[in-house]
């Protein structure tokens, strides 16, 4: 039997992780990213230069995952988009194991990485560091 429209609009599928994050002293909870939040992810990482070129934006990638991704035990994101640049000031280590966790949860393997990489030109402005 199909699934009908409101059905699947009622079905909680973002799946909640909770990690410890040894150098917060403490665990987090990670959920994977909504469509939304994963287009807006991606279209971040890729971006649109004068002239129709492609560039390379790294600025803060992790800091980005871990903003859309954190939440608490019911799956509401901990921090808005304006809370970026605070988050990127984190630990390192901590914002990559959060960043791992997130990718797998939401489906961003490898291999979605190296494709958006490829598809676009690195350069060398100081906000645009090829991955």
């Amino acid at each position: 039997m199909a699934l009908t429209k409101d059905e699947i609009l009622k079905i909680r599928d973002l799946k909640v992780e909770p990690i410890d994050i040894p150098e917060w002293g403490g665990v987090v909870y990670v959920r994977g990213m909504t469509g939304e939040e994963r287009d807006k992810f991606e279209s971040s990482i890729v971006q649109m230069a004068a002239g129709g070129e492609q560039k390379i934006n790294m600025k803060n990638v992790r800091a980005r995952m871990a903003c859309y991704t954190l939440c608490d035990e019911d799956g509401n994101r901990l921090f808005s988009d304006n809370e970026i640049n605070e988050l990127a000031k984190k630990s390192a280590l901590a914002l990559q194991r959060i960043f791992e966790v997130a990718q797998r949860l939401s489906g961003i393997g490898q291999v979605e990485m190296d494709s958006l990489l490829k598809n676009s030109e690195s350069s060398q402005a100081d906000d645009f560091i090829s991955g």
